[in-house]
C-alpha cells in the first residue's frame, strides 16, 4: 500500500505538471488533448499512468466488468479526473468521490483545464483520507473532505 507521503507527492507531481500544460496551452482545448499531454509529462516524472481505465466492480452481488472509465490512474493509487468545461457542476466532485470509495482509494484529482486560472479548477477530492501530515499549500486548494 502507498503510504501518505507518497499519495501527497504524487498529488503534487501531478498538480505541478498539470499547472504547467494550462499555463502554457491556456484554456479551450479538448479534454482528450489535456490528457494526452498530462499523461506524457507525469510519466516524464517517472509515474505509471494507465489512460482511460476500464473499472470493475461489484454491487449486492451484481458484477460490471466496465462500470466506468477512469481518465488516468496514476502508480495504481491516485484517480484524476480531466474536464475542459466553462465551469464545473457538483455532480463532478462527487463522481469522482464515487470512483474512489468504489477502488477503496483515498484522494483522486479533478482538474478542470476549461478555466482562466488553473487554480480554480484544481480539486482534490478525500476518500476518508487524513493525511499524516500538512500536506503542502499547493495541495490545499480546494481541498473537499467527504465523509464515509
Amino acid at each position: 500500500m502507498t503510504d501518505d507521503k507518497d499519495i501527497d507527492a504524487i498529488t503534487e507531481q501531478i498538480v505541478d505538471a498539470a499547472v504547467k500544460i494550462h499555463i502554457k496551452l491556456g484554456p479551450g482545448l479538448l479534454e482528450s488533448v489535456y490528457e494526452a499531454v498530462l499523461v506524457r509529462e507525469v510519466e516524464r516524472r517517472g509515474l505509471g499512468v494507465e489512460q482511460q481505465k476500464p473499472i470493475s466492480f461489484e454491487f449486492d452481488g451484481m458484477r460490471f466488468e466496465e462500470g466506468f472509465r477512469a481518465d488516468l490512474l496514476v502508480d495504481g493509487c491516485v484517480i484524476v479526473e480531466l474536464k475542459s468545461v466553462e465551469k464545473m457542476a457538483p455532480v463532478h466532485s462527487k463522481q469522482l468521490l464515487t470512483y474512489l470509495r468504489l477502488l477503496h482509494l483515498p484522494v483522486g484529482l479533478l482538474i478542470n483545464f476549461g478555466e482562466s486560472r488553473l487554480k480554480d479548477g484544481l480539486h482534490r477530492i478525500a476518500n476518508n483520507y487524513q493525511p499524516s501530515f500538512s500536506a503542502p499549500p499547493r495541495l490545499r486548494v480546494n481541498q473537499k473532505k467527504h465523509p464515509p
